[in-house]
This record gives structure tokens, C-alpha cells and sequence, in this order.
């Protein structure tokens, strides 16, 4: 589900719309172009892999037309179907702890995109950059990625939600569509299309907006 409303207010943004359903077309457009421009410029060869600088600079380029928040990390405490992320009071402890966490095998990976799905430190935009930032641990570190195209929605949030109780689902979900094509534009475009499925953003393709 796609929430960007505050108090019954839809979330402030640099555009001036005042719709939740404008809004939300206007940032897949935008954000989905950044997301193919940080592809084709190769611009995440230049990011950290595993950090939440790296993390926050992979938020700030997608959402930098959409938001004054785009690479922050929240003031506001979230939560998501009843789940309450990190409190925004300790979330600079939580992101610290994260970015000492190992990453050099697939599962360690995998714990430590878990540990940062928990911490949720933007304001909006958290799942769609924490896929791109685990691709690229996962590349740098193990010369795979995830071909999101073959991970169903449901599969998917439904081990997410219970991934910090217990993560072997999880696991076994993104193992099973394990990739070595690392620099296919195809594999990375569908990739982008899948993830915005999974937050109900579906009303442009990749390739239409290259």
C-alpha cells in the first residue's frame, strides 16, 4: 500500500501537489527516471556498499525532485500495518550498529538488510532504496543481484513482514533468484518495475520512460 499521507494530509513535496493519487504518479515518473539514470551514468560504482551514507545517497538521488527530505534520515516515528520501525530517538544508534554489521556472504547480507528494513530511516521511499542499496552489497561482495522479476509480491512482503522474527524465509526467496548478470540493463530495469510493485506503483514501465 502506498502511504504518504500525514494526518489525513498528503506528505509535503517539492511539486505542490496537493493529491495523494497525483503525487504518487508523479513520483514513480521521476523517480523511476533517477533510478535508470543511476544505472546508465554508473553512478552506484561511486556509492558505499552497506552503509547509510551509501543508503541515504541512493534515497537523496531518487527522491531529489519529489522531496525536501530525499536522503535524511526521519524525525518522525512510523509504523507500517501495525508494525512501528526503529523510534526516529534511537535511530541514529540503530543505524551505526547497522553499518558495523559484516556483509560479506550472501546471509550476512541478507541480515543486514533485514536489521535496516527494521530502521526504515526515511520519511518515505525506504523499500525502493533498500533494494537498489542490497543489490549493490550483493554485487560488490558476492558478483550477484537479485532478479526482482522473479520474486512474487505476496512471497515477498509476506517473508519481509516476518523477517525479523525469522529470516530463513526471506532468505530462501531472494536465494532462488539469484543473478550474476550484474550490469544487464534488462534484469535492472524489470528489477526497478518489480520493486515499485511491491509499494502498489505500477503506472509506468521502465522502458516507457527511458
Amino acid at each position: 500500500m502506498i502511504e504518504r499521507q500525514v494526518d489525513g494530509m498528503v506528505l509535503g513535496n517539492k511539486l505542490g501537489i496537493g493529491s495523494d493519487a497525483e503525487l504518487a504518479r508523479e513520483e514513480e515518473r521521476l523517480t523511476k527516471k533517477r533510478a535508470l539514470e543511476l544505472f546508465e551514468g554508473s553512478l552506484l560504482d561511486d556509492f558505499e556498499a552497506g552503509t547509510f551514507a551509501g543508503l541515504a545517497r541512493i534515497h537523496g538521488y531518487l527522491f531529489q525532485d519529489v522531496y525536501d527530505f530525499a536522503g535524511q534520515m526521519r524525525r518522525e516515528n512510523i509504523s507500517k500495518g501495525g508494525f512501528r520501525f526503529a523510534p526516529s530517538l534511537y535511530l541514529g544508534d540503530a543505524l551505526s550498529a547497522i553499518d558495523r554489521m559484516p556483509q560479506t556472504t550472501f546471509d550476512e547480507i541478507v541480515e543486514k538488510y533485514v536489521e535496516m528494513n527494521v530502521a526504515h530511516p526515511f520519511r518515505e521511499g525506504n523499500g525502493r532504496s533498500m533494494r537498489i542499496w542490497l543489490d549493490l552489497m550483493l554485487k560488490r561482495a558476492c558478483g550477484v543481484v537479485v532478479d526482482w522479476s522473479l520474486v512474487d509480491k505476496e512471497d515477498y512482503l509476506l517473508a519481509m513482514e516476518r523477517s525479523p522474527i525469522k529470516d530463513v524465509e526471506i532468505k530462501a526467496l531472494l536465494k532462488s533468484a539469484l543473478t550474476d548478470r550484474v550490469d544487464d540493463r534488462q534484469t535492472y530495469m524489470k528489477g526497478i518495475d518489480a520493486s515499485y510493485r511491491y509499494e502498489g506503483y505500477g503506472t509506468y514501465t521502465m522502458e516507457e520512460l527511458a
